[in-house]
């Protein structure tokens, strides 16, 4: 069986609990079969050193399973991580062009790091080793690892949206992206519309030829293509609802909320997650349905989120002024409409809160997949489970057809389906869940995992110059 080598911005103790979808299936597979995580340290190192060799990498070993890890000059982190992966890529992923920053410098330094990854990694790879290339920070590597004579199969997964190829055509090197995922052998997208974006752009940008169902030939070069929704570790999830922490926090809510109806949302403080549209919607809940006043608590909680950059500095404090208008025009002394919670939260406390509440907004105005949403299913009593209120632009609504599907940009629309996700009958709910939790069985984690790697093991390959 050949190792696997997984590449991405961070790497995570493959000894401890997994907090993501990410480092959850990163660590079964690699424990199955043995293998490498390269990625970035996080720390900044003062004085650069060269580019070749093995300097600077730092390697620790886990059993059968190695972490090599690299640090970052901070003109590189600044650039490359800050200044092109957040601050061009990110936005102009999830359709926000008015707040992408296309400086020169910052596309230099993208370049420049996923040149020096590819050769910090290049000395630590073995002939028959299948490399599995994560996210939007390191499109480029592939094409910069084929440069220096890497023949090894090599697939990319995409964790975030894929735009249309009119956004996508505003970046100025987007043709050197595109054509850069043309080095891989295997590219997976988290839904059927990310992937149909992506043929569109080659087709008409590249003038692509489709080989079948799931293959394009554009650039010299014939690439595989599918769609992996990637899923949650269902069994994991359903322990934590069960273990003492999520008992104790859904003793714990439901004692203090007993006169109440809870709502819940659990979000990265960032602008694609549609957090003040929700808080419009909630109070539009609250003026048309006047029956939810007194009655109707949302507990929105918002974790740290890129707080360097002046987008979501903003976003905090518009979130501050509509959580604080909402509560003074609409609370009461024994009654708050909206308990706004700007800070991180135990994993292991969430299951119990998620649990404990009749709806889940997950409203985000576009996303790769959303994993609270499918975490939430998972959290629920069977025999008496909450509603999934979900936005139709997020990767898991592809999935989640039973949840009540919403436009984020409608706050009156969202309202009505919070209502009715407050006022819908038991059997109702339980069918509905019953439905939700096959899927997201079927295509758990470990489905996405070995769905993915199998492929890229069987992907055809193109002769290597």
């Amino acid at each position: 069986m050949s190792r696997l080598v997984v590449v991405s911005n961070r790497t995570a103790d493959p000894r401890k609990t997994a907090a993501g979808g990410l480092a959850v299936a990163v660590r079964e597979s690699l424990q199955r079969t043995g293998g490498l995580w390269f990625g970035w340290s996080g720390k900044i190192r003062g004085d650069p050193d060269g580019i070749d060799g093995q300097s600077g990498v730092h390697i620790q070993t886990f059993g059968n399973v190695s972490l090599a890890t690299v640090d970052l000059t901070q003109q590189d982190h600044d650039t490359y991580y800050l200044g092109y992966a957040n601050g061009v890529l990110w936005p102009v992923f999830h359709y926000r062009l008015d707040l992408a920053d296309f400086d020169t410098r910052f596309s230099a330094g993208y370049r420049r790091v996923n040149q020096l990854f590819a050769h910090k990694l290049l000395p630590l790879l073995k002939p028959d080793d299948l490399i599995w290339v994560h996210d939007y920070h390191l499109i480029p590597l592939a094409a910069e690892l084929r440069a220096m004579g890497c023949g090894n199969r090599i697939g990319f997964f995409l964790h975030i949206p894929m735009p249309p190829p009119m956004i996508m055509a505003a970046i100025p090197e987007h043709e050197w992206l595109m054509r850069s995922l043309f080095a891989y052998d295997l590219v997976g997208f988290q839904g059927h519309v990310d992937l149909g974006h992506f043929r569109h752009y080659v087709e008409s940008e590249a003038h692509a030829m489709p080989i079948g169902p799931q293959r394009l030939r554009a650039f010299n070069r014939t690439l595989q293509v599918d769609a992996y929704p990637i899923g949650i570790d269902v069994d994991e999830f359903v322990g934590l609802a069960n273990a003492k922490e999520g008992r104790d926090m859904f003793a714990r809510m439901r004692e203090e909320y007993s006169r109440r109806r809870l709502l819940v949302g659990v979000d990265r403080l960032d602008y694609s997650k549609g957090l003040p549209q929700r808080v419009h919607a909630f109070r539009e809940l609250l003026a048309h349905y006047p029956e939810n006043r007194d009655s109707a608590t949302l507990i929105q909680i918002a974790s740290p989120s890129r707080e360097s950059v002046g987008a979501y500095d903003d976003l905090r404090r518009q979130m501050d002024s509509l959580c604080g208008a909402i509560n003074g025009d609409y609370g009461e002394l024994d009654w708050m409409p909206v308990r706004y919670i700007h800070r991180n939260v135990a994993r292991k406390r969430l299951p119990g809160l998620y649990r404990a509440s009749r709806v889940a907004l997950v409203t985000p105005l576009r996303d790769g997949m959303n994993l609270v949403a499918k975490e939430f299913i998972a959290a629920q009593d069977p025999a008496d489970p909450g509603m999934l209120v979900l936005s139709r632009f997020a990767g898991a609504a592809e999935q989640l057809k039973e949840a009540l599907l919403v436009n984020p940009y409608d706050a009156q629309g969202t309202a009505h389906a919070i209502q009715r996700a407050l006022t819908m009958p038991q059997e109702e709910r339980i069918n509905r869940h019953a439905a939700l939790m096959k899927r997201i069985r079927q295509q758990d984690v470990h489905w996405w995992s070995r769905s993915f790697l199998d492929a890229l093991a069987e992907a055809p390959q193109d002769e290597r110059v």
